[in-house]
């Protein structure tokens, strides 16, 4: 039991990872449900929303934590040094996860989930520290609608303005002048260095939300006014959909406010349901998930990396990988191809609940 934390907040955390270790460990890429895969291009699925749900957690979080140390009598300098500090640390941790183990800095992906979380929360705490509420919002439309003037007007070379194909977009084309070699995919990365923009606005979003639950108001009046803020961002990404698609790879203006939008209800009703209402025995196994829930993470990638490493010998004498050979001769016997792969992934967030779990029991939290 952690005391003294927003319980609400803890629990959507924690769903969200656990959610983003599901989606990330089917036993076969080949045998997914599809609202656990990515869309393919334009739209979402449900999976779709678990990365900006965490970067909209990050900015609600930022307020919660940097609040309770500017009460400690923080300075500003004191939460920049230690926004720095944290930024770097979950970048290093992304490179981490990306190179293990070899390391071959010629091909090392470099742009990733928590390389993007690390910077966006970086720029969000910087922002935060040297700008009032005013300017934030300003710097949020300015960020969002200046990545969609970028895509839409600016050529790119052989495609001209306004493509936004995979290979087409100025995203993909500045990722490949700059990151040639160390992207996702050939020619464009979903965590690309342009689409890095309308991210902080994604977690901008999520700190006026944070506003929301720590302002001095009733409960019941900041669940709704949590409850509204997320309707009126839904209806607008979904307004501006029209002109700029919602589009995860890309990142669009359109998907970080209309996924925000999900977000600020999904908190709301959290936040009604544990805080306001007092149900949480439901939420108790995400508690444990959103107390560690970089732990969970990060321990979950390595656990995938080392099964997909190592090889074990299989009935007709090749070597397999583990992850391969587990859930051949375990999971697709048990279940079939497709549940049998939802099962993997099952078992893996089990694995990870299990780990921070004996954090959780005995108050211990990875802080960085």
């Amino acid at each position: 039991m952690i005391a003294g934390r927003i319980r609400a907040l803890d629990a959507f955390r924690g769903l969200t990872v656990a959610a983003m270790i599901l989606v990330n460990n089917p036993g076969s890429w080949s045998h997914i449900y599809p609202p656990l895969a990515h869309a393919e291009w334009h739209g979402w699925t449900p999976t779709d929303l678990i990365f900006p749900f965490f970067l909209f957690i990050v900015g609600v979080s930022i307020i919660v934590a940097f609040a309770r140390r500017e009460r400690q009598g923080a300075t500003g300098s004191q939460l920049l040094r230690k926004a720095v500090l944290r930024g770097v640390i979950i970048l290093g941790l992304g490179l981490l996860l990306s190179g293990f183990p070899h390391y071959d800095l010629a091909t090392i992906r470099i742009p990733g989930v928590l390389q993007r979380i690390g910077v966006v929360y970086l720029i969000t705490a910087w922002i935060y520290i040297g700008f009032g509420p005013s300017a934030r919002r300003v710097l949020a439309a300015l960020l969002l609608l200046g990545y969609w003037a970028l895509l839409a007007l600016v050529p790119v070379p052989e495609f001209g303005p306004g493509v936004l194909t995979p290979e087409g977009n100025l995203a993909a084309h500045l990722d490949r002048l700059l990151l040639s070699g160390h992207l996702w995919q050939d020619t464009w990365d979903p965590e690309g260095l342009l689409s890095t923009i309308p991210a902080v606005g994604t977690c901008l979003l999520g700190t006026f939300a944070g506003e929301r639950l720590v302002e001095d108001r009733p409960m019941a009046e900041r669940t709704a006014r949590l409850f509204l803020m997320g309707a009126v961002l839904i209806v607008l990404g979904l307004i501006w959909n029209t002109w700029f698609p919602i589009n995860k790879n890309l990142w669009t203006s359109s998907y970080a406010v209309f996924t925000a939008g999900i977000a600020c209800q999904a908190l709301a009703a959290c936040y009604w349901l544990i805080d306001f209402r007092g149900r949480d025995r439901w939420a108790r196994p995400f508690y444990v998930f959103g107390t560690n829930a970089l732990l969970a993470f990060v321990l979950s990638g390595l656990l995938t990396r080392m099964l997909t490493l190592w090889q074990v010998t299989a009935p007709d004498g090749t070597g397999v990988p583990a992850k391969q050979w587990l859930y051949d001769t375990w999971f697709v016997p048990l279940a079939g191809p497709l549940n049998g792969s939802l099962l993997f992934a099952l078992a893996n967030v089990g694995a990870a609940l299990a780990v921070v779990w004996v954090f959780y029991r005995k108050g211990w939290l990875l802080r960085v």
